[in-house]
């Protein structure tokens, strides 16, 4: 999922004006040159662009037109690696804005066309915005001369684009084609790296009947994007989108800025065409396989793998919660019901390269932080967990689920960042859960019952190392059934200061679920965070 970017402007057959390029503030000569087929402007605005989505949800749903199928299907996997967009075609490659833009070809696993425009004009108070949408040509392609891709008609549209990056840290880049920085690809997902440099899980712009018994989850697609030109020595990039699903319709202004790590502003209305059951906003998609919490013998030779191993959630009476992720026997669905959640996020925080040993580098994944802007009201914070033999499957799905029923004719209007880093961008002053390693309960030299599990849960930070020589954090825990036993604290002896463990043992007998909670205090003040846990039985006996 990596290309570049550049711009384009011409008509068809012949070159753009002068005073078209000339708006778009790039010399007209560099882009005449580049041969680049676009249509007549017209008039673009974001209010526009939600009139338009609110008028779609009053219509029937009605598929983009796609190329034709039998071409599509032959640009399979190996065909669509061969394809890269041609660098000199890259949108903003010589400015004005910060970031060369390049594009994803259409094949067998992304057969949605997608159209994109071009601003002009934009954040100029003397003249209207114009968009001028770019037109596919084989042309714009590195490909081979056997590629299916050449039987493609002109005008088939696009997959996806990419943002290159132009450096990184304070070096800038010296071949931006190497490198990207935020990418659209599939549906409504998207993808940016964070201050590690890194991809990992999925954004997306919404998220409709996941996991609903009885029901097909639905993906609404982007099918169209408008770019704005930039200002020049500007880290922000502005790009609007339209959604169309057949339940949902959607106007979206994503403010993207590439610092440390990437921060999007995202401001976007939907409307529904018919009732939805559960609505999913401000959705994110991860994998999670096996971690040191549970793992079969022989499942792999890594000792762990995923691209996220926790969702934590500052919740709107303050309280830090930490739930580990589980790879489950069955498809479950958690829910954390809240009032104005300060944020929540799917989290990749353990960082020890010898932890997962692959060259994939599962350590430097970032982790999505969600930051509500405005009043979200009344809702949870709902974690959809499949279970999954491979790391080739997503099957995380964490998002913000109203209250209040979704029902056909609904608007709804939801301001947010998402912030894409190694940390959360607001981190608690409590010591936070850093492991969760389950094994046989009962003690050394006595019988193992298979009904007992062993807990070690770690936590780490400054309000632990604070305690005073010879004290003992208090372990405050509850479990929804079964008994907790053998309950004690210590500090590690790693020598860290401030890396304490709590031990306790859970006697439950029967398949279901077992919802655990556990922080620490001393003399009432809680030390740590909240540590959140859903024991499943089943996986326990298969591994232990």
């Amino acid at each position: 999922m990596m290309t570049s970017r550049r711009r384009f402007l011409c008509a068809t057959g012949a070159t753009a004006t002068a005073a078209a390029l000339s708006a778009l503030g790039l010399p007209s000569g560099a882009l005449a040159a580049q041969g680049i087929e676009t249509s007549a402007p017209q008039p673009f605005s974001f209010a526009q662009l939600i009139e338009r989505a609110r008028q779609m949800a009053s219509t029937p749903y009605q598929p983009a037109a796609a190329a034709p199928a039998a071409i599509l299907d032959r640009i399979d996997y190996d065909a669509h690696g061969k394809i890269r967009f041609k660098p000199d075609r890259a949108a903003f490659a010589t400015g004005p804005g910060p970031f060369p833009l390049t594009f994803f070809h259409l094949g067998k696993f992304f057969r949605v066309p997608v159209r994109m425009f071009l601003l002009e004009g934009a954040g100029d108070a003397t003249a209207p915005t114009q968009a001028r949408e770019l037109r596919y040509r084989d042309d714009y392609f590195d490909m081979p001369a056997d590629s299916p891709a050449h039987a493609l008609p002109p005008g088939s549209g696009f997959a996806g684009f990419r943002f290159q990056e132009s450096r990184l840290g304070d070096q800038q880049v010296k071949d931006w084609r190497k490198n990207d920085w935020v990418a659209f690809l599939g549906a409504s997902y998207f993808r940016a790296i964070g201050d590690l440099y890194q991809y990992g899980l999925s954004a997306r712009g919404v998220a409709i009947d996941v996991a609903v018994a009885g029901k097909s989850e639905e993906f609404p697609d982007f099918t169209q994007f408008f770019f704005e030109p930039g200002a020049p020595g500007s880290d922000t990039v502005v790009v609007y989108a339209l959604l169309d699903g057949p339940s949902i319709t959607g106007a979206y202004r994503f403010a993207m800025q590439r610092g440390q790590g990437v921060t999007m502003e995202i401001d976007k209305q939907l409307f529904l065409r018919r009732d939805v059951e559960r609505l999913g906003l401000a959705p994110a998609t991860s994998m999670y396989w096996y971690s040191e919490t549970v793992k079969g013998t022989g499942v792999d030779w890594r000792p762990e793998v995923h691209d996220s191993d926790g969702l934590a959630i500052w919740n709107g009476a303050g309280e830090h919660l930490w739930r580990p992720l589980n790879n489950p026997p069955r498809t479950i669905a958690s829910s954390f019901a809240d009032r104005q959640p300060r944020g929540f996020g799917l989290m990749q925080r353990d960082r020890d390269f010898d932890h997962y040993l692959d060259g994939v580098h599962y350590e430097r994944r970032p982790s999505l932080w969600v930051e509500p802007l405005g009043d979200w009201g009344e809702g949870q914070v709902q974690l959809i967990e499949l279970r999954t033999d491979d790391e080739i499957h997503d099957n995380i799905v964490a998002m913000w689920v109203p209250k209040a029923a979704a029902r056909a004719g609904d608007r709804y209007q939801l301001r947010y960042r998402l912030h894409w880093q190694s940390e959360t961008p607001f981190p608690s002053a409590l010591a936070r859960c850093v492991a969760t390693r389950l094994g046989r309960g009962g003690q050394p030299g006595q019988p193992r019952p298979p009904q007992v599990r062993k807990f070690m849960v770690e936590f780490k930070g400054p309000p632990l190392q604070a305690l005073p020589f010879g004290v003992k954090p208090e372990a405050v825990i509850s479990a929804s059934r079964g008994s907790i036993s053998y309950v004690y604290t210590e500090a590690l002896p790693n020598g860290v200061p401030g890396h304490w463990r709590a031990q306790f043992d859970l006697t439950a007998e029967g398949e279901e679920p077992v919802e655990l909670r556990l922080f620490l205090r001393h003399q009432g003040q809680a030390l740590s965070e909240t540590w959140l846990f859903q024991y499943h039985p089943f996986i326990a006996r298969e591994v232990y």
